[in-house]
């Protein structure tokens, strides 16, 4: 399994859940979260395992997870060594 450990957290953000999983053929962290009076949850993958993904075809992989509530929309942010696709806000 791929190393999580770095992923870097927000002080203002409260973490509920933070675990490694796989969403195939990728290694993933899953993190439900709170932030500001909002509630949402991300799937975070290393940056360079998906390069080649558009942020749309990411967001389609994501959406095949059961977890995901597909008439909310999603968010894509990269960075150099994590990608994170959040998703489930509610207020």
């Amino acid at each position: 399994m791929r190393n999580f450990d770095d992923v870097p957290n927000d002080d203002d953000t409260t973490m509920k859940l933070s675990v490694t999983a796989n969403l195939e053929p990728y290694e993933v962290l899953y993190q439900a979260w709170s932030w500001d009076g909002i509630d949402g949850e991300s799937i975070i993958f290393h940056s360079d395992d998906i390069a080649a993904l558009s942020d749309d075809a990411l967001c389609a992989l994501v959406s095949e997870s059961p977890l995901v509530d597909r008439t909310i929309s999603m968010t894509v942010k990269r960075t150099e060594k994590f990608t994170f696709v959040n998703f489930n806000f509610r207020s």
